[in-house]
């Protein structure tokens, strides 16, 4: 007769198959040919157009969403986001251009929504409704903010009217807003109010339908047969969750999940991955750009200038003192650049741009001096007026790019007379400090619109994002003439980055690339810089 204690074993050996029968087999989940495990380090909480908005702003949520929805088209290759007549049509099947305010979209006859539905110019009329309303979509109401109207002709053609002529009226058409179902979704639903049975079930158009979600560890998707494009050869795909980057990469190199997305610093963690033959490093030209932006007005009175950033020589002295070359080879080895101002390696304003300056202490120093600044009693730190050159600088906690980046940047501008303090705030105090101004120089870190114009947040007198007082009134006449462009605003763009330079509202310390990992069982494979597992529906196995 078994014990007692045997037969608890046997029974918790029994809940637990039974749990991981329900949860799915994930582990060895690879070994499936026609299955795709992405571990990413957050899982997808809302991936549904005009709910992602605030705390659901998530990359999370738009990598899944861009499987379950389509754009009506989307863009070309090389991001080039003026160019309507390279554009991929998707939804859309074709359009034209009416007039300079006016394109007309057609819709795929082919398109249904996953419960059998058609698309039709009803559902884009709708989304777009919501996503130009602040009170629903208050981040994608200002980027739509010169779409005037979206009205439908019938149940397959679309008409957007722009108040103003600009460069990318097809870009703001196609990009921000995929289309959702009018007939599943309530009119005046919000993130703080969704509809809880379609956020537990999202039924889209895309390439992938929903199949379930096991909160903490994974989403899975299934191919849709009936995709109008052609059903996905990869049959199922699973976004695994992995907080820790260790966790990440060892559920690669086990084989439980056969592609990873960007691979965190140091590089000696994207050594370790290259030096498994069954996988394949791609790197990815990244939006994302890291700067140490300095407050040109007092933490403590907006109304006042900064007593030591307004002026421009410190700035500048602060920024030549930084070797910023050796810093991005230190942390992000050939997977890292430094930037001509705020640009990232995702931008293609930054081709054709010159090449950052190097560092410069000589002059540093003397613009310093030519401020007033000297260390009269000896101590390595300058001071005028009987104060001392310091300075503090902010960060996150989370950042450990930023972490190892703070200290060389410290210990670089000591040798010319400046102490910095380093301020690493945990998530939230950083973020509000930020918010409010309540910081000298604080070290950010953007994920950049695929568009330049997305320069406006940050970068113009009243961007949303500007939160450090930086104001040229040059530089927002120049955004104003290169967003209204419809061709030829390279130029134009690049006398924008070097104007910004030249002002020295921050130090552009750096833009890498992600770098993903890819098991090479996986052919066809193409990321994207907007979305980077966008074409998933393409990939083929060998």
């Amino acid at each position: 007769m078994p014990s007692l204690k045997s037969g608890l074993a046997v029974a918790r050996l029994a809940a637990a198959l039974v749990a991981l029968a329900r949860a799915g087999p994930l582990a060895g989940q690879s070994h499936d040919r026609d299955a795709l495990v992405i571990v990413t380090g957050q899982q997808a909480t809302m991936p549904i157009p005009t709910f992602m908005e605030g705390p659901a702003n998530l990359t999370a949520n738009a990598d899944v969403a861009d499987q379950l929805f389509l754009r009506l088209a989307e863009p070309p290759p090389d991001a080039m986001t003026t160019d309507e007549r390279r554009f991929v049509p998707v939804l859309a099947k074709s359009w034209t251009r009416r007039d300079s305010l006016t394109l007309a979209f057609d819709l795929d006859p082919r398109a249904r929504w996953h419960d059998g539905h058609p698309v039709t110019a009803r559902d884009v009329v709708f989304t777009f409704e919501r996503a130009r309303n602040s009170e629903i979509a208050p981040k994608l109401a200002g980027l739509l903010r010169h779409v005037a109207a979206v009205t439908a002709e019938g149940d397959r053609r679309v008409v957007f009217r722009f108040d103003r002529v600009y460069a990318e009226q097809f870009y703001d058409a196609t990009f921000n807003v995929s289309p959702i179902p009018s007939h599943l979704v309530p009119a005046g639903a919000t993130v703080a109010n969704p509809p809880k049975d379609f956020v537990a079930n999202p039924v889209g158009d895309g390439p992938y339908r929903w199949v379930r979600s096991v909160p903490g560890q994974f989403i899975e998707l299934a191919a849709n047969p009936d995709f109008l494009l052609g059903a996905p050869r990869i049959k199922r795909l699973f976004f695994r969750t992995a907080a820790e980057t260790d966790a990440r990469i060892n559920l690669l190199l086990s084989g439980e999940a056969d592609a990873i997305d960007n691979i965190s610093t140091p590089v000696a963690n994207v050594e370790r991955v290259a030096a498994i033959p069954d996988l394949r490093i791609v790197p990815l030209a990244s939006p994302l750009l890291g700067y140490l932006l300095f407050n040109q007005r007092d933490r403590t009175d907006r109304s006042k200038p900064h007593p030591i950033l307004s002026d421009p020589n410190v700035r500048r002295a602060i920024a030549l003192a930084i070797d910023r070359y050796p810093i991005v080879r230190s942390v992000f080895g050939q997977y890292g650049e430094v930037p001509y101002g705020p640009a990232s390696q995702a931008l293609w304003i930054r081709h054709g741009a010159p090449k950052a300056a190097g560092a410069d202490t000589a002059q540093a120093r003397r613009l310093l001096v030519k401020s007033g600044w000297f260390d009269r009693d000896g101590d390595g730190i300058v001071e005028r007026d009987g104060r001392p050159l310091e300075l503090t600088l902010s960060f996150p906690l989370t950042s450990e790019v930023r972490k190892q980046i703070a200290s060389q940047v410290q210990e670089q501008l000591r040798r010319i007379g400046i102490r910095i303090d380093l301020a690493r705030l945990e998530g939230q105090v950083w973020i509000d400090r930020r918010t409010r101004g309540d910081f000298d120089i604080d070290f950010s870190s953007a994920t950049q619109d695929p568009t330049p114009s997305g320069l406006t947040q940050s970068w113009s007198c009243h961007g949303g994002s500007n939160v450090a007082g930086y104001c040229d009134p040059v530089v927002d006449s120049l955004l104003d003439r290169a967003i209204a462009m419809r061709s030829g605003s390279g130029p134009l763009w690049q006398e924008i980055l070097r104007r910004i330079e030249a002002s020295q509202p921050a130090v552009f310390v750096y833009a890498p690339s992600f770098v993903y990992a890819v098991n090479r069982r996986f052919t066809k494979v193409v990321l994207r810089p907007e979305s980077s597992w966008l074409l998933v529906r393409e990939w083929s196995t060998r």
